[in-house]
């Protein structure tokens, strides 16, 4: 893509998600992600009731009268944009690719983020950890993020979920907010991994599909690219029995990873490229505040 046309692309997307972070999103987003750090604020003296082991002894020793640390709530929050750019998100049969609406969501995400003055960082992840931007604040570090997002060349095809929530796990220290933008379309389980990172941060998933990949279209002999693997098939699409074993796989695969989700603790929600995003993260934010 030419740089001039990226760079249109970028403003496009930024004035388009930043209307709807500080319109839509104003307040929805602060409540359901507040900050669930503490950090140390002042020191008071002791009062029947408190904690004694917020006894600061350093404070107690000098003053030769006990003393409690106040803690208060951090509000600042260190936000992760968990990026699938394997090979399957390079479709899209309605509106638009399931990587342009990943795009979007990512971007609305991260303007609401800056506007709640928090830190927003990036991993993109194909099987493999494909890139990382560290987090940082400003405009300027979104718009970046975005150009990356729209020009990103992945090296792998494939996709293992697994990968990325370790390396989240590894890299970030202090809890952080996780958003993991993918169509979920993975070979290997990771469910242990997703457990593992959910217990230390908080992570939400975001399911990204094609109404193309829940229900198969009648229209007769169909060949079929696996985007990952660019295995080729031919698929009867006339043969009724075809159409139905083709949405009860999507119907299992769906419930087995809405299952990874609940056996997790995950907050998640599952997007058409035909829907309305704004819709379905309005709903998730009302989910996580009620």
């Amino acid at each position: 893509m030419e740089t001039s046309e990226i760079l249109k692309k970028v403003r496009k997307i930024e004035i388009k998600t930043r209307g709807l972070s500080s319109q839509v999103f104003a307040g929805q987003y602060h409540s359901a992600f507040k900050g669930r750090g503490m950090a140390f604020s002042e020191v008071r003296e002791y009062q029947y009731g408190d904690d004694v082991r917020d006894i600061d002894w350093n404070v107690t020793a000098r003053f030769h009268r006990p003393y409690v640390k106040v803690f208060e709530e951090e509000r600042e929050l260190t936000v992760m944009l968990l990026i699938d750019v394997s090979g399957s998100l390079d479709f899209g049969t309605q509106k638009q690719m399931k990587r342009d609406l990943v795009t979007e969501i990512a971007a609305t995400i991260a303007f609401s983020a800056i506007q709640n003055n928090d830190k927003i960082g990036v991993v993109f992840f194909s099987d493999k950890i494909e890139k990382y931007i560290p987090p940082k604040k400003g405009r300027k570090h979104i718009l970046y993020i975005i150009r990356e997002m729209l020009d990103f060349q992945a090296e792998s095809r494939r996709t293992d979920v697994r990968q990325a929530v370790e390396f989240l796990s590894s890299i970030q220290k202090r809890r952080t907010t996780a958003f993991v933008l993918s169509d979920f379309f993975v070979r290997n389980d990771f469910l242990q991994s997703l457990q593992i990172c959910n217990r230390k941060h908080d992570v939400v998933a975001i399911q990204v599909y094609d109404q193309r990949a829940r229900e198969l279209p009648d229209v007769g002999l169909m060949k079929v690219v696996d985007a990952e693997t660019g295995h080729e098939q031919y698929v009867d699409t006339s043969s009724k029995k075809v159409r139905q074993a083709y949405k009860k796989y999507w119907s299992q695969r769906q419930a087995q990873l809405q299952d990874t989700f609940t056996r997790s603790n995950v907050d998640s929600v599952s997007i058409a490229t035909d829907e309305d995003y704004v819709k379905s993260l309005m709903g998730l934010f009302k989910q996580r505040n009620g």
